[in-house]
């Protein structure tokens, strides 16, 4: 059996080694973070990164490096920007280094499709996607998922490796754009979006409806078995009322666009949705980091221990009904 026919064999079977290495590829806001959690964990941690030299010393636990090393680590994760050429460039790089040396190569993206991104591979059995949200120190939730051609054990030996590093990963087991939470998000923005440019709501009208309605009713029982709470009759009826009405179409908002293209950026610039004109931009995001990890904890302590007590069990619905 060649080297490659046995690390695919390997893959496939699940008997590959626990994750025990890691290398990033990109050293921005992400990076950053995703790094330091690996390294706290006790990860050996690498960079690449052409800035390697001025970052040496910067950050505990973390090497950089502004070659590939010359043994692969278990762990490969991009962060490159979001343009398909610079992810094949680097991974054609990537394989040409190494071989078939076994180790997983995870893109960061958050919208690209696995199915592109595994064209061009030579080993295509090898690409999970690590999906963080940011501040990625502190937000739990972290999306893995599989390529066109990755065995359900890769997927798995990526979650067990974030698991060690304090994460609550969530695994999907077939390419689809988006994964799962950015797909929800996006739906939600796309409504929202629409109803600002309608002049339906403002953005402080959504955000305080979402803050202090759907938000917290979804940290107590999540979007599903909401549901099932309140009865599916109820649902069933308010989904033939108002699904018909909802704003149907395959093309993204151009309101966000609009707003960038004026410089208008968001908070960095002072403006995008909201007015930052005479706040402090540091300060702002500190305070809603903040913010964010006492909510996080007092969830982690009251609500989610007390919801526990009344989890129901699973069910597969898969092909139950299809459009």
């Amino acid at each position: 059996m060649g080297a490659s026919q046995s690390t695919g064999v390997a893959l496939a079977s699940g008997v590959a080694k626990p994750v025990g290495s890691l290398l990033i590829c990109g050293y921005g806001v992400m990076g950053r973070g995703v790094g330091g959690t690996f390294a706290a964990a006790g990860f050996p941690t690498c960079v690449l990164s052409r800035r390697a030299a001025a970052l040496a010393g910067s950050s505990s636990g973390i090497e950089f490096v502004e070659r590939l090393p010359a043994t692969p680590p278990d762990l490969i994760l991009e962060f490159v920007p979001e343009e398909l050429e610079l992810k094949h460039a680097l991974f054609r790089e990537i394989e040409a280094k190494y071989g078939d040396a076994e180790f997983l190569l995870a893109t960061g993206t958050s919208g690209l499709d696995l199915n592109l991104l595994a064209k061009g591979l030579r080993r295509p059995e090898r690409l999970i996607a690590i999906h963080y949200y940011m501040p990625a120190e502190s937000i739990p939730i972290v999306e893995v998922a599989a390529g066109p051609a990755t065995p359900r054990s890769a997927v798995d030996r990526a979650a067990e490796a974030l698991e060690r590093t304090g994460k609550l990963p969530l695994k999907i087991y077939q390419p689809v754009v988006g994964f799962v939470v950015n797909r929800l998000q996006h739906a939600l923005l796309h409504e929202a979006y629409w109803m600002i440019s309608s002049g339906i709501a403002s953005a402080q009208d959504i955000d305080f409806a979402v803050a202090r309605m759907l938000g917290p009713r979804m940290c107590a029982s999540g979007l599903i078995l909401q549901k099932d709470l309140s009865g599916l009759r109820v649902n069933r009826d308010a989904q033939r009322a108002i699904v018909p009405h909802l704003f149907h179409n395959n093309h993204p908002n151009p309101l966000p666009g609009l707003l960038f293209d004026r410089g208008e950026s968001g908070l960095a610039s002072g403006k995008g949705f909201y007015d930052w004109k005479g706040l402090d931009t540091a300060e702002v995001r500190t305070v809603a980091a903040r913010a964010l990890e006492k909510l996080l904890a007092f969830l982690n302590e009251h609500t989610f221990p007390s919801m526990s007590r009344v989890q129901p069990g699973p069910r597969a619905l898969k092909d139950e009904v299809l459009p």
